[in-house]
């Protein structure tokens, strides 16, 4: 990654449930947008959804129906009315989400989509809960972990990025989340 390849898809991932993950995501994706370039923000966790909830949109398709012919892709998309930034959600209920997010057709999806936006922005689930963030986060160009200041271990946090790493993910960073403000 560097001037050559820039950083244009971007998974965002925690450790454990509850650490403002998927808050962090919605927060990149706008500040991506307000850049003036399409961003998408694309729904990967799919055990516990909450990207259109936390948009306060309501999308008519998921990518799985994409994948499976069964929608359009500009039907998918949803604009999020914030300027340059969409959702592509994913349907609820989705059976085997690791098989899912490994099969070839979610990976050409994936390409198709770094390929027509300037930005992606994945919201995965929790690294230590499943390995779907890892799946995905090898696919991404970045991976940024979201740390919960005193919620998460630190045992649990460099495991985790071990887990990452070794699945091929290029870990860039970790965002605390929750942070205490110290008065001065």
């Amino acid at each position: 990654m560097g001037v050559d390849r820039p950083l244009r898809s971007v998974v965002v991932t925690s450790t454990v449930p509850n650490e403002g993950k998927s808050t962090i995501a919605v927060e990149l994706a706008r500040a991506m947008a307000s850049s003036g370039k399409r961003t998408l923000l694309l729904e990967c966790d799919l055990r516990r959804r909450s990207l259109a909830r936390l948009l306060g949109v309501r999308p008519t398709a998921g990518w799985w129906a994409v994948v499976m012919g069964e929608a359009e892709l500009s039907r998918a998309m949803t604009h999020t009315g914030e300027g340059n930034l969409f959702l592509l959600d994913a349907e609820p209920g989705l059976p085997s989400p690791t098989d899912l997010l490994d099969s070839k057709r979610f990976r050409a999806l994936f390409d198709a989509l770094s390929r027509s936006f300037a930005y992606v922005v994945v919201d995965t689930p929790p690294v230590g809960m499943f390995v779907d963030a890892a799946v995905v986060a090898a696919q991404a160009d970045a991976t940024v972990m979201v740390v919960r200041e005193g919620f998460a271990k630190r045992k649990g946090v460099v495991r985790a990025r071990g887990q990452l790493e070794q699945a091929g993910a290029n870990v860039v960073g970790i965002v605390m989340s929750f942070c205490r403000e110290n008065p001065s």
